[in-house]
């Protein structure tokens, strides 16, 4: 009887030691959950929520709206639903990189060109980050003008300047809707002056980009990227793809940006380093596509075979048949059998397979102003809209 009371002691004892020890340990976690951090915790005002876009040090804050032109105020996203009967489909006039584009008039009366970004496109971020570092600093007469921006929850949008004519593509391939939404037939196809006003006016949109103290890669000329207003004179659009460069007038990229068919053969080879070089190797191939009516992005056939249409045109040259490559819709009366010789000329050396024999873009505006002299007169092209 005096073992079993000692026993029982001894259990009790023990369930006495564990529930202590129990009680310890729970008041040594809630303490340390609870203890005060070394450093106070700063009181500030609550802040927007901001959202990232592709690269960490630049953030955009959700119900922003910025104007890049003096005699164009604020537009809120309200508005821009208003203007565009929530961006309807029957006010489409362009697809550009991510994004639809929309005609609409503002309340103020100013027509604009309004780019709404894909919600679902990652890329549509980076986009607008390109467009507006690049856009809303650039001020030249063949460089399309960004009036300003709006941002509301995932929604982006971009409001241009609205260029009457369309895109140049349009006017290359299409035969009719080059004018947006009012479907006005093309007067007549374009002539060589027009087509060689064009030109010149993108080669010195290109070079005012290349020559900026921190040049600018485009990375994305097309002929859909070039707009054309009233009067036919060129404005190069779309930014997306562009990079701001260094002093080695390269950009280091990870993936190899642009649109088939005026990319040069060096990203083909596995190089992803973006160059000027590479900007002047997609306005050559242009050049061949405004003279001659023949997109890049389906091949030509040469002696039963199917080749690029840089080697096309370089081996027509060769063969000394400048002429025969003209668009057939050009009067052959306008042609300077010569100046013609000269234009395809151009081209080739732009569009060589090596990357530094392309001349710069400058020397491509000095070659063109030679060799068309006598001031053009593209009358012919411009009628009322």
């Amino acid at each position: 009887m005096g073992m079993a009371g000692s026993l029982q002691a001894v259990l009790a004892s023990a369930a006495s030691f564990f529930v202590i020890i129990s009680i310890v340990s729970i008041i040594i976690l809630l303490c340390r959950s609870t203890k005060i951090p070394t450093h106070p915790i700063r009181r500030t005002r609550k802040r927007p929520r901001t959202l990232a876009v592709q690269e960490p040090e630049l953030s955009i804050s959700i119900g922003e709206s910025q104007s890049f032109d003096p005699s164009v105020r604020l537009i809120s996203m309200e508005e821009l639903k208003i203007v565009t009967k929530n961006f309807s489909a029957d006010l489409i006039i362009g697809d550009g990189s991510f994004g639809l584009v929309y005609k609409a008039t503002l309340s103020c009366g100013l027509t604009v060109a309004i780019k709404k970004l894909d919600r679902d496109a990652f890329q549509g971020f980076r986009e607008f980050r390109a467009e507006m570092e690049t856009l809303g600093k650039l001020r030249h007469p063949n460089i399309v003008k960004i009036l300003g921006y709006c941002i509301s929850g995932q929604d982006r949008v971009l409001i241009y300047e609205f260029l009457e004519r369309g895109s140049l593509y349009q006017w290359i391939h299409e035969s009719a809707d080059v004018a947006g939404s009012e479907q006005l037939e093309k007067p007549v196809p374009l002539t060589w002056e027009t087509r060689m006003s064009v030109v010149r006016d993108i080669a010195n949109g290109l070079a005012y980009l290349h020559g900026l103290d921190t040049p600018i890669i485009h990375r994305d000329i097309k002929a859909s990227n070039v707009l054309l207003d009233k009067g036919f004179e060129a404005h190069i659009a779309d930014f997306g793809l562009a990079r701001w460069i260094d002093g080695s007038h390269s950009h280091v990229s990870t993936q190899v940006a642009g649109t088939m068919g005026y990319m040069p053969p060096e990203y083909k080879d596995g190089a992803t380093m973006a160059t000027v070089k590479a900007d002047v190797y997609s306005f050559g191939i242009l050049m061949i596509e405004i003279a001659t009516g023949k997109s890049p992005h389906w091949p030509m056939v040469l002696k039963d075979k199917e080749v690029g249409l840089a080697h096309w045109a370089r081996k027509m040259v060769e063969e000394g048949e400048e002429m025969k490559m003209v668009d057939p819709n050009v009067q052959r009366e306008e042609l300077d059998e010569i100046k013609v010789k000269e234009y395809f000329r151009i081209a080739c050396r732009c569009t060589s397979d090596i990357s530094r024999d392309r001349p710069t873009i400058r020397e491509v505006v000095d070659l063109l102003n030679q060799n068309w002299y006598v001031k053009l007169d593209i009358s012919a092209n411009v009628e009322e809209v």
